[in-house]
């Protein structure tokens, strides 16, 4: 199968978005539905400035280790009161000047364990930012297809709702009219009524969840959906692979985004801590400066200077009042925290991941069970009505056989949505769910000739 990937599904985001909303009222295919999503949800529109946010900590933290230069100027007025004095007497006398000054210095850290423990959490910071942001896209396909799959299940339930109530409507009139001709009881027509009315109102309650479901579709693909594309007919369940959970564990503790997030958020923690405890360390800088001065001071009245320095700058921090040694134990106990976060959702993504794997598995049998109970139902109720010609079974019987039939295939549709959303629940556990797995669920939806 031909593999679509990310980058390409996002860069088709804004063209799709443009046809969604140019034609508002039109069917929507699940692929174009996602394209739409990428553009036009705000989950994912704030998952991307998080993560355009996140990329500046690797910045950030090299900026500390890079050099760095300012520059100043000053231009003062001043009135000075200067008195002389000498074994004639005091003279006082007040000058009047103007100086000026202009100041750049540039300075390069040449050692600097601060800097560069804020450098490696910086980078620690933006593949945390990376693998957040990797999971927002994977949660976007679990979100776009669920409430896809629940806006078309919604539509089906609601097929099947019509379909019943119309079949009681039939069953109904037949009843009349052969208790009109004597060959039927009143309690047949009065049971065909019954289930009759409540199909009426379980009608209702269809086209309800069929119009919630399309809003919340809506919301996600920002334009209104009045018609999907439908499963297709010759449903077939794909063999897992790999086979083995054993396999798929490797794979999640290597590529689940949400741990990946949780390991550089550990590393950050453990940088902080490098970074508490360089408050005791030296720092050395090479510093360069170039100044020029006029009437600096009153000794330097009228004189102009220039002056060039490059030198070696050393800070060894004595005491701080115990701000080191606490901030740094505080680190140390932030770190400990992350690493058990990490533990906590190492354990819940495993359990999730055995979960979805039992639940793709298992799903492939109840699809197989289910597509042979419909075949079943409907063989019985062919063979329901037959009976009741022979005047073997009653109207209640066939009523239950038709009962029975609607319910399998409410089942069985039921059942291949689940078995899609647990086989992407599982991509998403492990970490790989992407555009290929996009594709292959949107190959199990019909396209609507319009």
């Amino acid at each position: 199968m031909r593999r679509i990937p990310m980058k390409k599904l996002l860069a088709t985001a804004m063209i799709a978005a443009f046809v969604v909303q140019a034609a508002p009222a039109s069917a929507i295919g699940l692929l174009q539905a996602y394209q739409a999503a990428l553009a036009n949800d705000p989950t994912y529109q704030s998952a991307i400035h998080e993560n355009d946010a996140g990329q500046e900590n690797q910045y950030l933290g090299r900026a500390s280790l890079l050099p760095s230069a300012s520059i100043s100027y000053s231009r003062s007025n001043n009135r000075t009161d200067l008195t002389t004095r000498n074994s004639l007497g005091e003279n006082t006398t007040q000058p009047a000047y103007t100086s000026k000054g202009a100041y750049l210095q540039v300075k390069q850290p040449v050692l600097n364990f601060d800097g560069i423990a804020r450098y490696k959490q910086g980078i620690a910071q933006t593949n945390y930012s990376d693998a957040i942001f990797s999971n927002r896209k994977q949660d976007l396909v679990l979100r776009l297809v669920g409430a896809y799959v629940d806006a078309q299940y919604a539509e089906e339930q609601l097929n099947l709702m019509v379909a019943q109530r119309d079949a009681l409507a039939e069953q109904k009139r037949v009843n009349e009219r052969m208790f009109e001709k004597g060959e039927s009881t009143k309690t047949d027509v009065l049971e065909t009524q019954s289930k009759f009315d409540v199909a009426e109102a379980q009608l209702i309650e269809a086209q309800d969840a069929v119009t919630t479901a399309r809003n919340t579709l809506s919301s996600l693909v920002g334009a209104d959906v009045t018609s999907l594309d439908p499963l297709v007919s010759d449903f077939k369940v794909q063999i897992l692979q790999p086979a083995s959970f054993d396999e798929w564990r490797t794979i999640a503790l290597e590529k689940n985004p949400e741990i990946d997030s949780l390991r550089y958020g550990v590393e950050a923690a453990n940088q902080e801590i490098n970074k508490q405890r360089a408050g005791h360390a030296p720092r050395v800088d090479l510093v360069a400066t170039l100044s020029r001065t006029d009437s600096e001071t009153l000794n330097t009245l009228n004189q102009d200077q220039k002056n060039r320095s490059i030198g070696v700058q050393v800070n060894i921090p004595l005491y701080s009042g115990g701000y080191v040694n606490a901030a740094s134990r505080q680190a140390v106990a932030s770190s400990e925290r992350a690493k058990s976060d990490l533990d906590a959702k190492t354990n819940q993504v495993m359990v999730e991941l055995r979960k979805q794997f039992s639940l793709v598995q298992s799903g492939v049998t109840r699809v197989d069970a289910l597509v042979k109970s419909v075949k079943s139902a409907e063989l019985l109720v062919d063979a329901t009505r037959q009976s009741i010609k022979g005047g073997v079974r009653i109207n209640l019987d066939l009523l239950n056989a038709q009962q029975q039939l609607f319910a399998a295939r409410r089942d069985l549709a039921q059942a291949r949505y689940n078995y899609l959303m647990s086989y992407l629940r599982l991509r998403n556990s492990a970490g790989t769910l992407g555009g290929d797995d996009l594709q292959l669920v949107a190959s199990y939806f019909r396209p609507v000739v319009q």
